[in-house]
């Protein structure tokens, strides 16, 4: 009986090691990059993002070849379970990650009403922030893809959605001011806008089959680093990470700038919001304490904030040292950071092993005809401020 007994006890506490293991991986800081690329990863890929020192990885696989018109969800238009070939395709990729040593968060473009742009003709697909069906068929996805994925070992979070926006088209404009984005929010409040009740829903139901690992939750207003702002308060999940995105002032760090007669320049006066404002590197590190503070303010933390993804056009003069402005303070503060973007074979705009000058047409050969980008990368001056930082956390 005494056996019997020490085994039940045993089994009975080994998901709360498992959960203190998971969320234990983000106690202190973590640094990686963003994948978001249109092939599959293979394993040189993974090794070199941790040769450089990288922890982890945000992974993307919206740009994947699906089996059915929207990969793993089969259609954004309605959900109707996981496609099972698609799984696989993740799986073996999650795989190649762990075998390089890294971590993964799983980070969809797209969910059930709410198709990412790129994938639907540039247009903005916001069915999900207008009909609460939509939450319903996505906590259903998450349900499942958590029920696939708990046990993986290179998993890390679950990053519920890339880049919300329930503000866009729907009365609040982008960097209002908080007293203007509490008020919105106090009018959204429990309908399909309600971001906070939206990640509450699908986080309940990843719960229902994992309640370990760890989910991160992005900042509306396409996880603005101010959009946290009128969030009343933390969610209820004990094991939830806070994101948000920088790259701002997007009008200077963005692709439109290179194409502008007279590009704006950084340090300098630069269009944001409804005026200009001068950015420098102390306007980059008052904009970045924005989350920090609200944060603190309701006693989350600091290792539960996150700066998902950040970059700016490599070809801009200015680069390297906006990547400096925005690295110093998220490491004062000891934030986890991943670099957008690790190698991507989609875009090279932001992809700074590849220095300040243009890819070689190789690059633009092999995504014409969906082969393996054959361009080969190496340190750069213009990865240095990111290179270097990873290569301390080593």
């Amino acid at each position: 009986m005494r056996s019997l007994i020490f085994a039940l006890a045993l089994a009975a506490a080994i998901p709360q090691a498992h959960a203190a293991d998971l969320i234990g991986f983000w106690d202190k800081p973590q640094h990686g990059g963003n994948s978001f690329n249109r092939l599959p990863p293979d394993q040189a890929y993974f090794d070199a993002l941790r040769g450089y020192g990288a922890s982890w990885v945000r992974l993307s696989y919206d740009k994947w070849k699906p089996q059915k018109r929207d990969f793993l969800i089969g259609t954004a238009d309605k959900y109707e379970g996981l496609v099972a070939s698609d799984v696989k395709t993740l799986k073996t990729v999650l795989d190649r990650a762990d075998k390089a040593g890294l971590k993964v968060v799983i980070a969809p473009l797209s969910l059930p009403g709410m198709r990412w742009a790129q994938n639907n003709g540039d247009k903005f697909d916001g069915r999900l922030w207008q009909d609460k069906a939509y939450w319903a068929e996505t906590a259903a996805f998450w349900r499942d893809l958590a029920a696939q994925l708990k046990d993986h070992p290179a998993v890390a979070a679950y990053n519920i959605v890339n880049e919300p926006a329930p503000e866009k088209n729907n009365g609040l404009a982008e960097h209002a001011d908080t007293a203007a984005m509490q008020a919105w929010y106090a009018r959204q409040k429990g309908s399909a806008r309600d971001l906070p009740a939206f990640y509450e829903t699908v986080i309940k139901a990843i719960r229902e089959v994992d309640p370990a690992t760890p989910v991160m939750a992005d900042a509306g207003w396409y996880a603005a680093a101010d959009a946290f702002s009128y969030w009343p308060g933390p969610l209820s999940d004990g094991r939830v990470l806070y994101s948000f995105h920088m790259y701002e002032p997007y009008a200077a760090t963005s692709g439109p700038n290179m194409k502008r007669e007279k590009p704006y320049q950084y340090p300098g006066m630069v269009p944001y919001g409804d005026t200009g404002e001068n950015w420098d590197a102390a306007r980059v590190k008052a904009y970045l304490a924005q989350p920090v503070q609200w944060a603190d303010s309701h006693g989350i933390a600091r290792n539960r904030v996150v700066a998902g993804e950040f970059g700016c056009m490599r070809r801009l003069p200015f680069c390297t040292q906006y990547l400096e402005d925005v690295l110093a303070p998220l490491d004062a503060d000891k934030l986890h950071w991943a670099f957008y973007s690790f190698r991507e074979d989609a875009w090279d705009g932001m992809d700074y092993e590849l220095g300040a000058g243009k890819v070689n047409w190789k690059y633009w050969d092999a995504m014409e005809k969906n082969e393996p980008d054959p361009v080969r990368r190496k340190a750069t001056p213009e990865f240095e401020p990111i290179s270097r930082r990873l290569s301390a956390s080593k």
